[in-house]
């Protein structure tokens, strides 16, 4: 069986590799070569692995078949919108290295949709489960803005204030996902609170790039900083921001200079 994996980076070899060692025929698709050969990487896949940065997933989309399974790897699209037209998709997150994965380290995911599981489940990597793909969706780009946050509010890791932000941020972004139609326990998963615990840390570079900020106002990063890109979104409306979500709030009217 041929899997398309679009995305050729650190975790899309990742993925590609598991696959690859459960002997499933993978193409890979990288942006750098001419848009033909996308056509020829999909055709007679029976699987889409979409682990393309989130900035350039938008540009990608339109010229994916809707109707084969696309199976969502991609973190940091803020809106389920996007696949709107796509009659069957499926969403895999969670606070997984591309390098825990390469090296076969135990690690744990969130899975939409059991077929994932079937995929990629392995004796290193494990899932765990929900149907509630719009908030998987938003933990992967909300994670991002809160570890802006954190660096900016320069909080250490393993600090008791940075435990009172962790459980702060995650009651926040229950209500954004309660407030968006999407299922707030959902949180509570590994693409919830143990993605957020990491990425609020270094080496992430939505926290480094918080850290920056916190000495440089008018800093700009030097890497692609993927809570950016997120946080304009929310501030241009993509998403509904509650009352309750006081530190998104805080952060939004903090942000004119750089997002």
């Amino acid at each position: 069986m041929k899997i398309a994996v679009l995305g050729a980076g650190a975790f899309g070899t990742a993925l590609g590799g598991i696959l690859a060692d459960k002997g499933y025929d993978i193409d890979y698709y990288d942006s750098r070569l001419e848009r033909e050969k996308l056509s020829d990487v999909l055709a007679d896949a029976k699987y889409i692995v979409l682990c393309v940065p989130s900035k350039a997933a938008p540009y990608l989309l339109p010229y994916l078949p809707k109707n084969k399974p696309l199976i969502v790897a991609t973190k940091g699209i803020l809106s389920d919108k996007a696949f709107d037209d796509f009659k069957d998709y499926m969403v895999l997150s969670g606070p997984g290295f591309a390098d825990d994965i390469k090296a076969a380290k135990n690690t744990k995911l969130t899975a939409t949709d059991d077929r994932i599981i079937e995929l990629f489940e392995t004796n290193y990597l494990t899932f765990d489960k929900t149907n509630d793909k719009r908030g998987v969706l938003m933990c992967g780009a909300l994670k991002n803005v809160y570890a802006i946050l954190a660096g900016l509010e320069e909080l250490e890791p393993n600090t008791e204030e940075h435990a009172r932000f962790l459980t702060d941020v995650s009651e926040e972004m229950k209500a954004l996902l309660s407030a968006n139609s999407a299922q707030p326990e959902t949180v509570d998963l590994v693409c919830g609170k143990g993605d957020l615990k990491i990425t609020c840390a270094y080496p992430s570079r939505n926290y480094e790039f918080g850290r920056i900020l916190c000495k440089n106002p008018n800093a700009e990063p030097e890497k692609t900083v993927e809570g950016i890109s997120a946080l304009k979104r929310i501030k241009r409306g993509e998403i509904i921001v509650p009352i309750e979500a006081i530190k998104l709030k805080d952060l939004m009217s903090r942000s004119d200079k750089w997002a």
